[in-house]
């Protein structure tokens, strides 16, 4: 999945109402129940009404503050949860976190912009306000020192690991998340924590004694809300031009599809096709966004022939095969004198009847000579074409189709490029 493409999935899923409140409640409850628990045992220092009242606001007014990359949020509140170890009771600043945490989505809930039903969410993710104060609790660690070093860096892994289980296991309830890719998922956002946990140490030596303090943090969440705000205005304008790309892209396939139905329809599902083979080939945003257009565009040159060769209900004479395949200089020509990234994807539906043997056209390239994902676009392409009747044949079945692209495989087809779609297709 493209950078995009995830940064329009994760805004549209934070509006959604939660899908299943089921193991989202019990972590829910279970938190709430811990941290309660917590307020039992005995405390190092009583609580003051302007440390909490401080810690509070500074948290809720952070916590809105997010800074959006694919896949994943930076939310600057790390600076101001460390000198909240400090400055509160610790067996009272889980459920701190937590009552901080309601109070800064509570505006969006108001707006409804968040179904109130997420608020269980909200609760649910703040098992990472346990772990430092059990860690900083056992050790008897009540005072910011800095000889107390290795004994922040357990409480801060205690952190990451409180806050790992619970949405792994959320996640690990709706699909089947690999270990692995979610620790690759969260690894930037824990370092972002790393790299504010020091300030908040800073902060907490003034405000150890004069809670207030922690006030000091604030000049830097409105640096942060600054660059989040300009993040945000920039993946808006990279959203909007991606949309206006993939709109266009439509409407050049609905040109086809007035020409010829079969064309139209076979470029969109050969999309699906090609991005998951993509997929196995680990090809980054970039590759991924030029396989998606060179997939809905590899037949756009077809446009500029004429619809008798098109829809003639048979095979083509020669003179009419040459000019169909002049079908891929034309797109190219077509989507260079667009310009911008359909421009760019122009030298990939040149490409996209090459023949890993040398055989194709038009350049005769060969191996890997031919761009990657033209030989995707290549073999999902001859998967639709073989699967899908025609007027002078009738589709093959799954299993005539795969034997097909296996006996072809290193002539007309990359022999990994063939691999990867049969393991897609699992035939």
């Amino acid at each position: 999945m493209t950078d995009d493409a995830v940064l329009a999935l994760q805004r549209e899923s934070e509006s959604q109402h939660l899908s299943s409140t089921g193991l989202t409640g019990v972590l829910a409850a279970g938190f709430l129940a811990v941290a309660f628990a917590a307020l039992l045992l005995p405390a190092h220092r009583p609580l003051s009404l302007v440390a909490l009242g401080s810690a509070v606001a500074a948290y809720a007014v952070t916590s809105r503050v997010h800074v959006e990359f694919p896949g994943f949020v930076a939310i600057p509140t790390e600076a101001i949860f460390v000198v909240m170890w400090f400055v509160l009771p610790l067996p009272d600043v889980p459920l701190a976190v937590c009552a901080a945490m309601l109070v800064g989505a509570l505006p969006d809930v108001l707006r409804h912009r968040m179904p109130p039903d997420r608020l269980a969410l909200t609760i649910a993710s703040c098992w990472y306000g346990l772990g430092p104060p059990l860690v900083l609790y056992l050790a008897g660690s009540h005072m910011p020192r800095w000889e107390d070093a290795p004994i922040y860096l357990a409480a801060i892994a205690a952190q990451f690991a409180f806050d790992f289980v619970p949405p792994f296991l959320t996640a690990r309830s709706v699909v089947p998340v690999a270990l692995r890719d979610e620790l690759r998922s969260v690894a930037f956002v824990y370092g972002f924590d790393l790299v504010l946990a020091p300030l908040g140490l800073l902060a907490a030596f003034p405000a150890y004694r004069h809670p207030a303090a922690l006030l000091l943090l604030m000049p830097m969440v409105l640096i942060v809300a600054r660059l989040g705000l300009e993040r945000e205005e920039k993946n808006d304008k990279v959203l909007e031009l991606k949309n206006a790309y993939q709109g266009t892209t439509y409407l050049l396939g609905d040109m086809i599809e007035a020409d010829d139905a079969y064309t139209g329809s076979h470029s969109r599902d050969v999309v699906e096709l090609v991005l998951a083979v993509c997929e196995r080939f680990d090809l980054d945003a970039d590759g991924l966004r030029m396989a998606e257009f060179t997939a809905l565009l590899h037949d756009v040159g077809k446009v500029r022939i004429p619809s008798e060769i098109i829809n003639k209900p048979g095979p083509l004479d020669d003179e009419e095969r040459a000019l169909m395949n002049t079908h891929t200089i034309l797109g190219q020509e077509m989507l260079e004198r667009a310009g911008g990234l359909l421009g760019e994807v122009g030298p990939y539906v040149r490409s996209c009847h090459e023949h890993w043997d040398g055989n194709g056209y038009p350049d005769r390239l060969a191996g890997e000579d031919i761009p990657l994902v033209a030989r995707i676009v290549c073999t999902c392409d001859a998967w639709s074409a073989m699967t899908t009747d025609r007027s002078y044949r009738r589709a093959l079945s799954l299993e005539e189709a795969a034997a097909e692209l296996r006996r072809c495989a290193g002539t007309q087809f990359d022999p990994q490029v063939v691999d990867a779609l049969v393991a897609v297709l699992a035939v």
